[in-house]
């Protein structure tokens, strides 16, 4: 490592000190790369890294995180997300050099060319075709997009840019209209918590991350009418098994999870922990034949356990809520591809919505031009859309352009 003039050596040892140190290991395992990573204990590095992983499209098939004092090592087995070890030098290189940079901020993710709207508020169907609709009108351009929902719950983050000229939107007043117009959409006639709705023009945050955080804030985890807590009580396959208990011995609280394996899991279970202040001590992940297994030992930032009944129901609550938000057991999945051009989004979703399609999740980006798009929808019930509506829909948008994918 080449050291700037100006540093001293209490300044080189702090760099040493804090900058993680990554091996890279294709001989140990024979399905899988192995990443080690030694570095000094940190709220949330763990989960920078985990970030960083899935990022680059990798797959977390073991990972093994132990502490020892102030000192950390994990050990992620990786592979790509077709279940193949990684050979390539160009990618094992740019893994290295994003976990190392983890500590400089490296590996957040954001969009500087777009004014970033965040939405929360109470699901229904045909709500994102009234969300597009009122950005269209309103003469924005959506460049991209995340959409989640969960529990009677919506939360999204649109990235807009304004129509006539294509840099972010930053008229005060037009915002400030657009906010009330989208609070007012939002909000359900029963919303006990209301709807909201913010503007950012720089968003720093991992975008996954903040939609995390938006559904926990909007406490997506608690059921919220009869209909919901009905579906909750009946036993759902695949749903995710989550308990907490006490490790005494140790002062530790012991959370063991049991559920389908999907990509971005441990993320999505790693970004809720962190967010809800607990620190991971020590973990084990595994998964096999499509089941993971997860089991962390965790502590309060001030180093002490879970210490009621009521706080271990809802770390429960809020990791389950964590796993599922992002899955649609009974949707379909469309990718549409097209030509970009403005109103694309607001025709699309208002020929879902007249097809009676509830949007579950859904994703949006523009690239060169060409709106590459990713819905997944189910029909007003939460059931598998009919194939007649699907055909229909096709028809509608374009059969070369809307496909049906697994």
């Amino acid at each position: 490592m080449e050291w700037a003039a100006c540093l001293d050596e209490y300044e080189k040892l702090q760099i040493r000190m804090s900058t993680p140190r990554v091996v890279i290991d294709n001989v140990g395992c024979s399905d899988a790369t192995r990443l080690l990573i030694d570095r000094a204990r940190k709220h949330g590095f763990l989960l920078e890294a985990i970030q960083v992983l899935t990022d680059l499209n990798l797959s977390i098939r073991k990972a093994y995180i132990c502490s020892d004092g102030r000192w950390f090592m994990d050990v992620f087995h990786v592979t790509d997300l077709n279940g193949n070890k990684l050979t390539d030098d160009a990618i094992l290189g740019s893994i290295e050099k994003s976990l190392v940079t983890v500590h400089y901020g490296g590996s957040r993710t954001f969009q500087q060319a777009s004014t970033v709207l965040e939405l929360t508020g109470s699901d229904r169907v045909g709500l994102l075709s009234e969300i597009f609709a009122v950005l269209f009108n309103q003469q924005c351009n959506v460049v991209d997009a995340k959409v989640w929902t969960n529990n009677g719950r919506v939360a999204a983050l649109i990235y807009i840019t304004d129509e006539s000229t294509g840099f972010p939107v930053v008229d005060s007043e037009k915002l400030s209209v657009i906010e009330g117009m989208l609070r007012n959409v939002l909000k359900g006639a029963d919303d006990i918590h209301g709807a909201k709705t913010r503007v950012s023009l720089n968003v720093m945050i991992h975008a996954e991350r903040r939609l995390h955080q938006l559904m926990f804030n909007d406490r997506d985890y608690e059921t919220k009418n009869p209909a919901t807590a009905a579906a909750a009580a009946a036993p759902c396959r695949g749903a995710p098994v989550v308990s907490v208990k006490n490790y005494l011995e140790k002062d530790y609280s012991v959370v063991n999870i049991h559920c389908s394996d999907r990509n971005k899991l441990l993320f999505d279970v790693v970004c809720t922990l962190t967010d809800m202040e607990y620190s991971v001590f020590h973990a084990t992940v595994d998964t096999s034949e499509n089941v993971a297994t997860l089991e962390f030992f965790i502590r309060h930032m001030d180093g002490t356990p879970i210490s009621s009944d009521a706080e271990k129901q809802r770390v429960v609550s809020c990791l389950g809520a964590a796993i599922e938000r992002r899955v649609v057991l009974q949707g379909v999945r469309l990718e549409l591809n097209a030509p970009d051009r403005i109103g694309l989004l607001a025709d699309v979703m208002r020929t879902f919505r007249e097809n009676g399609l509830n949007v579950a999740t859904a994703e949006v980006s523009t690239q060169v031009g060409t709106a590459r798009n990713v819905f997944c929808v189910t029909d007003m019930k939460g059931n598998p859309p009919d194939a007649k509506t699907i055909k229909s829909v096709r028809e509608r948008v374009g059969w070369g352009s809307l496909k049906v994918t697994e």
